[in-house]
């Protein structure tokens, strides 16, 4: 048996690993388009050990391999996850949930290259960003820890690219046939034009549908239309060119509160949109609408934890004693906040009356890290209450799941800085009330 075979045969034998290993990144991944409102079709494979061999006796006359670890190495798509985008510009918001899913194994690859392509071309040709990367570890089960050795090759591109590059790949590169005539290159080359023209019109049917989902008077249909809507309204605000489907964060979980409260509706959206910042690798679009509309009520609270525990606990019988004590911790934290929130905004209305941006929690603790001496805090109260600030975001939509005792930890800490603002609150009335200062 030759090298190749014994590959080949090893590779049969671990087929079913690399499957899984596949499926489980095309789940996770679909999970979460789905949830920032990106349209794809994700899909997964394990590469056919037949046409594998062809390859790698093809690779074999070059590369000179002289172990089966070293083809192994070689060969970086043994699992593959492809990625059909109805709309090619959100390329970067997948990228950006990768990069968040998983680790990446190298730089990811973007496509057209530099390198010449394999016949004489009118058109670019292949448009598609690919990623090599691993599940993490942290993110895995015990019994599935094994997986995390699995690398895989996840390919973004539109639907009609990748129909095309199917087709291209297997008539030039794949060829069962015999080589091409130049006609058929032509007529790829002809196909490609037609793929390129297809991809601008949609992104113009993005476009459109982003103004219609914005029409006043109308509910959004569903948390797609939601994202299109805050896409456009928040472009209105921010700019073109700073808002793209890549700052949108979790539109389902918005999309489902706004539901709640009967703010369904485009005009209801347009009041949290004013005060939206674009650091967006921070505070995506959706967190930063979602706290606005928590410190409006936060009798609303409950009803946004609700929500995230149907998301999040798909069997009232999986809560365990433990979780239970994390979850009544964090309630007591969010009331602790509540009312921490409440004073700030008291002690700045009064510091900046007639101010109304300060009802928007990012403008209002933005004043208070800047103008901390003008409010009469310390520099280390300040750099508290933006740590508390960064673990009550993480807390509130799930970035991270701390034990009970660092919530415990932090809530005394809050409930600490609360007593010594209304120290401060109160010293601030006292002078500026001759009534209070006479008796």
């Amino acid at each position: 048996m030759d090298l190749v075979s014994e590959f080949i045969a090893r590779y049969r034998k671990e087929y079913d690993y690399y499957e899984q290993a596949c499926r489980m990144v095309a789940q996770s991944l679909e999970t979460n388009l789905r949830s920032a409102g990106v349209r794809a079709i994700v899909t997964s494979r394990a590469k056919n050990p037949t046409r594998l061999e062809a390859k790698v006796r093809q690779r074999a006359l070059k590369r000179q391999y002289e172990t089966v670890s070293a083809i192994f190495d070689d060969i970086v798509d043994l699992a593959g996850v492809r990625v059909a985008l109805y709309f090619p510009g959100e390329r970067q918001e997948v990228g950006r949930i990768i990069e968040a899913l998983f680790d990446l194994t190298e730089a990811r690859k973007e496509f057209p290259t530099a390198a010449a392509p394999s016949y004489k071309k009118r058109f670019s040709g292949y448009w598609a960003t690919h990623y090599r990367v691993v599940l993490r570890e942290g993110s895995l089960q015990d019994s599935y820890q094994r997986y995390a050795e699995a690398k895989v090759e996840i390919q973004v591109a539109s639907v009609l690219m990748h129909a095309w590059s199917e087709v291209e790949h297997d008539l030039v590169y794949k060829p069962l046939q015999g080589e091409l005539s130049v006609e058929e290159y032509a007529i790829l080359d002809e196909l490609n034009g037609l793929v390129l023209s297809g991809e601008i019109a949609l992104e113009r049917l993005q476009r459109a549908g982003e103004l219609r989902a914005s029409t006043q008077g109308r509910e959004f249909c569903n948390h797609y239309d939601l994202a299109a809507s805050l896409i456009d309204l928040a472009r209105s605000v921010l700019g073109e060119t700073t808002v793209t489907a890549a700052a949108m964060g979790r539109v389902d979980t918005l999309f489902d509160l706004l539901k709640s409260l009967g703010l369904n509706r485009p005009e209801n959206l347009v009041q949290y949109v004013q005060p939206l910042h674009n650091d967006f690798e921070k505070r995506p679009l959706s967190d930063q609408v979602i706290d606005q509309i928590l410190a409006q009520d936060p009798s609303r609270y409950a009803i946004f934890e609700h929500i995230q525990g149907a998301e999040h606990s798909p069997s009232v019988s999986l809560v365990t004693g433990e979780t239970r004590q994390q979850q009544e911790a964090t309630g007591e934290f969010i009331l602790l906040w509540v009312e921490f929130e409440r004073l700030v905004t008291a002690l700045l209305r009064d510091l900046s009356p007639g101010d109304s941006g300060l009802t928007a929690p990012s403008r209002m603790f933005s004043m208070v890290h800047r103008y901390y001496s003008k409010v009469g805090l310390s520099f280390d109260q300040a750099a508290a209450i933006k740590r508390i600030q960064e673990f009550r975001n993480r807390l509130v939509h799930r970035m991270d799941t701390p034990k009970q005792e660092s919530i415990k930890a932090v809530s005394e800490e809050l409930r600490e800085l609360t007593r010594q603002l209304k120290l401060l609150f109160d010293s601030h009335r006292s002078e500026n009330d001759p009534g209070q200062q006479e008796g």
